[in-house]
Formats: C-alpha cells, sequence, structure tokens
C-alpha cells in the first residue's frame, strides 16, 4: 500500500512539472526548436534511485500517457514515450554504476541525451524519413545542458530525501 501511495505522489508531481513546463520559455535562453528542461525527468531520476526500477517504469509510462491525454496528441504520445523509455533504459544501465562511475547528474545527461534519439527515431519512423537527424546535434548540446541542470535539481532532492528517511526512519 505504501508503494502505491508512494508511485501515486510522483506521478502527481511528475504531470504537475510536465504541466509547468509548457510555460518556461526555454527556447530564450537556448535557441532550438522544441526545447524542453524535462523537469519531469527529475520524478524519475528520484524514483530510480530511491525507489526501484519497476516503479520508475510505472511513474514514467503512466505520466507520459496521462499528460498526453491532456495536453497532446495521439502523435505526440507515441514520440513522448519512445523517447522517454529509450531514457529511462539508459539511465537504469547507467545507474549500476551510481557513486562508482556515474553520478545523478550523469545518470540524468546520459538520461535526456537517450530521450532525444529516441525521440527522433520515433518521428522518423512515423514521417518515413531520416531528416529529422540532422537535428541530433543540437538536440544532444542542448540535452547535455538540460540533463545537467534536472540531474542538479534531482541530486539535491535524493539528498534531502535520504536526510529526511534517516532522521525520520521513514
Amino acid at each position: 500500500m505504501k508503494r502505491l501511495a508512494t508511485n501515486g505522489i510522483f506521478i502527481a508531481l511528475a504531470l504537475i512539472l510536465s504541466w509547468l513546463e509548457r510555460f518556461i520559455p526555454i527556447e530564450l535562453i537556448i535557441p532550438v526548436p522544441g526545447i524542453k528542461l524535462g523537469l519531469a525527468n527529475i520524478v524519475t531520476i528520484v524514483a530510480l534511485i530511491l525507489l526501484d526500477v519497476k516503479s520508475a517504469v510505472i511513474i514514467t509510462v503512466l505520466r507520459c500517457v496521462l499528460a498526453n491525454m491532456l495536453f497532446g496528441t495521439p502523435m505526440s504520445m507515441i514520440i513522448a514515450l519512445s523517447g522517454a523509455i529509450l531514457a529511462l533504459s539508459v539511465m537504469t544501465v547507467l545507474k549500476t554504476g551510481y557513486n562508482r562511475t556515474f553520478s545523478v547528474t550523469g545518470i540524468s545527461a546520459g538520461g535526456a541525451a537517450a530521450h532525444n534519439i529516441g525521440q527522433l527515431a520515433a518521428a522518423s519512423l512515423m514521417m518515413k524519413s531520416t531528416a529529422v537527424f540532422y537535428y541530433l546535434p543540437f538536440l544532444l548540446l542542448a540535452s547535455m545542458l538540460t540533463g545537467f541542470v534536472t540531474g542538479i535539481v534531482a541530486q539535491s532532492i535524493i539528498h534531502r530525501l535520504e536526510t529526511f528517511q534517516m532522521k525520520t526512519n521513514f
């Protein structure tokens, strides 16, 4: 029951961050069309590090489906899921080196890059064209920056939650 409630809270937080992100004009700072900070990915990273892979998958998939049902289109849902699933897969692999090889920031940056690759792959298949991959270098550069920023935020949240957990034995 505790796991279900925790996952529900994380899904709600991810949805709220997905919604709020629509109002942040990041393309004014990073002039790459369609760029996003990936705020909902903060929740995914925290879930992956503090909960488990199963919870992170549930949170990520439900967030993508629900956010696109509320704010998107069927096409955007396919593209979002493609990016999110590849990103989560890469972050899960990188997590095996957590604290030895990769920091939360590194895991986040890897996930951000994979997210863009997954989205472009889905768009390429849907459009039956590889032309979208010309956009990849710009997206990868931007994803390193945004992945770094979201990773710093996620690391801060993880640290605070771990401290809270130790103090309260929760």
